[in-house]
Order: C-alpha cells, then structure tokens, then sequence
C-alpha cells in the first residue's frame, strides 16, 4: 500500500506527537553549533557520512552548475535542518527523494524543510540543484585566477561558496568530486583521480576523497595546468600540478617523496591514499593544508611544502574539535618545517635557534600577548606560528626526545581519521611522564607573559 505524500506528511507529524515546524517543537536542526569562535558554523540535528558533488563550469563567463548528494543521518527528529552555504542561486532541493522546502537565512545558512519528518537513526539523502555566476572571495573561498580559471581556498571557511555542507571540523565525511570544464582546461582536487577524459568537448573528471574530510580541507581548481606525476617506494601515487605563472614551484614538489618519508618516521604512517600539491598562481597570503594536495601560494618555498604535508597528520587526519584548538595543528607544522627539517635534514643548530629567538623576544610584550591555548576569535592564525615552535621545542627538552617522540606519533596515531582539542592534548603528555607538567603547560599556553626561566630553558637548553 502506498499513501500520497500529503497524507504520509499529517501521519508521521501525528506518529511524532507534534504540530508542524514550531522553533520551540524540538524538531528544528540547530543552525550552529556554538564554537566559541564561530558559533554559527554547521548544524545540528544530522551526520553527515558523504558528499557527492557533480559541477560544470565555465571559466569565460564565471558560471557554476551544480548538485550536491548529501548521505546523512538524522541524530535527532527533524521537521526542518540547515545546511552551509553562500554560493549560486539554489534551484531545488529534496530529501529521500521527495521535494523539500527551502529559503536563504542570513550569511550562510539554507533552511530545509523536508515534506516528511526525519525520523532519528534513519539515513536521509538531501540532494540540492543550484546554479549561477560566482563571486570572487580573494582568498576566502571561491577564488579567480589569472588565467580566467578558478580554485576554492580558505580558512576556517571556504566549502559553502561552493557547495552545500555541515561546515564545522566535527563533521568529516567522505567526498567524491564530478567535475567538467572545457576540454582546453584542466581540473585538480583532492583525492584519488579516478576518471580524467573528454567528452563532446569537454574535460570529464572524477575525484575519490576514502579517508573522510572536513570541509574547508575540500578544494576544486581550474586552471591551464601542467602536471608532475611520481611515486613514492612504497607506491604512493603522487600528482600536482603547476598553474601558468607557477612553474618554477615544480623543484621543490619533486622532493615530495623524500618530506613525506621524512614526516613518516617523526608521526607513523602517512594516512591517506594519495598525495600531491595545487600550485596557483594567484597572489593570495596563504597556502593551505587541502587534504592530500595542498593549495599553493606562487610565493610557496621548501619550508612551505614541508609546513603543509604536516598538516596531513596534524589537522587532517587528526582535526580540532574547536577552533580555539588551532596550535594542534599551527604549532606542530611549524614546529616540523622551522626545527625538525632544517635540524635533521639540513643540520642545522636548532637550539641556538631557539636561544636566540627566545633572547630577541623575551622582553617584548607583543610577543606573548595571544595565548597559544585559545588566541581568540580573528588571532586563530598569529601566535600559533611564532610561538608555537618555541613552545613544543621546550617541551621536547623538558621530556626528552624518547618520551617526546613516542608521545606525539601514539598521539596521532590513536586519533587517526577523529578529532583532538588542546585538553586532550593535554591530559595526554601528562600520561606519558610522572613529571607533573601543570605549571609548565599553564605558563607556555595560558599565559600571554614570558614563562619563567626553568620553563624557558628546560632540560639541555639550560646548559
């Protein structure tokens, strides 16, 4: 037997004991999730589990098509959820199949109202049509090349220019990318590249992203690229690609293979399935960590794409739970690129390093104004690149270099494919030492003055 779809509707809302949509009912999605940096960010009420994304895009006229299938459960009952999104006009949107009201809250935010009610553990599928010219974010998401192409960038934000999403670090899911340009154009992302051919004129690709991924981690970029292929030994497979004006960034992506050796004997096994890097050559103020192959600024160096493959362990495959958690992952790709490489690889003094850091900023308040352990809203990306490294390199010696090495691969390694936050980070250490480490972690964290002397020259660094 099968009832009409008006008639289903009025039964699951009497089955659930409620009246339609009401914003006290208990069945509205919350439109954030309360970060105590961005509390607007993601949704509450569902879990994602995939992204399939299908785009068509033309570079001459700035216009993007697209449908994005979202697999998610429902964590609670829904009448009505939001997704994340800023971009092109929103056509259609359906859940399981049935067509579903929609409209545009403030910023970020599209209000769906499915015609049943979600009931809690049951997959759903919300399919959204959209289509319309992009605008250019400079950095912020949806990016114009030179070239006429374009790539999305950005951090904390950048996948809701583009697509439709639960744009929080919380929710990782996987993704799968169709996309389709012109045949005289070329396309990247993340993942696996699974399908690459032209058809009636046109570039058809596909890209598998199996590990799951946080939002603004997601990247698509087109441009006239030429491309590096390489293997790693242990068959890695390797790709990146060179915009125009970016050419002269292919002899540091060479040694990809080599950093990520490197990176595997400091924090266990490299975790995704694929690697490789996106130069463009727009001039943005950043690179990015887009999980398996970062997004390059022209301006990108060696210590760039070391900083950046760091980031695969640290803030990809183990994420933040809240922004305020960034250090976990600034202060250890910094720590990695500015101390570990240059210390091992080049053999470099990194001590006097850090002494003659420590001796031209030790009296300069501005230095030590933002916390490592919660910056602030907007001071998320400052103290945590400066600071950080100085932070974790007297740590190493305040355990030593057995305890402290073991303690951050076992950390990683035990959040593979999760999520940490600096309390856990916390409580972790002081599980691997009896030495009680409170007052150090305080001062160096907490602390927006110097720490004191036997906390700035711990262990060797005293001598």
């Amino acid at each position: 037997m099968r009832w009409s779809a008006s008639i289903c509707a009025i039964l699951a809302i009497l089955m659930l004991g409620i009246r339609p949509v009401d914003a006290d009912s208990g069945l509205i999605g919350a439109p954030g999730l309360g970060d105590p940096y961005y509390p607007m960010d993601g949704n509450g009420g569902y879990d994602v589990t995939h992204y399939d994304l299908t785009i068509d895009y033309e570079p001459s006229t700035y216009f993007l098509r697209g449908t994005a299938r979202i697999d998610a459960r429902a964590t609670q009952p829904l009448a009505q959820f939001n997704l994340d999104y800023r971009g092109p006009e929103v056509l259609m949107v359906t859940v399981n199949g049935q067509p579903a009201g929609f409209t545009r809250d403030g910023d970020h935010e599209l209000v769906v109202t499915p015609l049943l009610p979600l009931l809690p553990g049951l997959p759903m599928r919300i399919v959204v049509d959209y289509a319309g010219q992009t605008a250019d974010t400079e950095g912020e998401g949806w990016t114009y090349a030179p070239s006429g192409g374009a790539f999305a960038v950005g951090q904390p934000h950048s996948a809701s220019t583009w697509y439709p999403l639960n744009d929080t670090p919380l929710d990782k899911a996987t993704f799968t990318l169709h996309a389709t340009v012109p045949a005289d154009w070329e396309v990247m992302s993340t993942g696996d590249r699974t399908v690459h051919e032209v058809r009636d004129g046109r570039l058809v690709t596909t890209w598998e992203t199996r590990q799951p991924v946080i939002g603004y981690l997601t990247t698509v970029a087109v441009d006239h690229f030429t491309f590096l292929e390489q293997r790693r030994a242990n068959g890695t497979p390797v790709l990146s690609a060179f915009a125009p004006e970016s050419e002269s960034n292919r002899d540091d992506e060479q040694r990809l293979p080599e950093i990520l050796d490197f990176l595997e004997n400091l924090y266990g096994p490299y975790p995704f399935d694929v690697a490789g890097g996106i130069y463009v050559d727009t001039v943005i103020p950043f690179s990015l960590e887009t999980q398996t192959r970062p997004t390059y600024a022209p301006w990108a160096d060696l210590d760039t794409v070391v900083h950046e493959l760091a980031h695969q362990w640290w803030g990809d495959t183990v994420s933040v739970k809240q922004w305020s958690d960034i250090c976990l992952n600034e202060c250890f790709a910094s720590y990695t690129a500015e101390y570990l490489w240059i210390e091992r690889v080049e053999q470099a003094d990194v001590d006097t390093k850090y002494r003659e850091t420590i001796a031209k900023f030790r009296d300069e308040p501005e230095f030590w104004e933002i916390a490592l352990a919660n910056p602030g809203a907007g001071d998320e990306f400052t103290s945590v690149y400066y600071r950080g490294p100085l932070f974790l390199h007297a740590l190493r010696k305040l355990l030593g270099e057995d305890v402290f090495f073991t303690a951050i691969r076992d950390f990683v390694s035990t959040r593979r494919d999760g999520h940490a936050s600096m309390p856990e980070f916390r409580q972790f250490l002081q599980s691997r030492t009896s030495m009680p480490l409170g007052e150090f972690l305080g001062e160096w964290l907490d602390s927006t003055s110097p720490p004191r002397e036997a906390f700035l020259y711990p262990g060797t660094l005293g001598r």
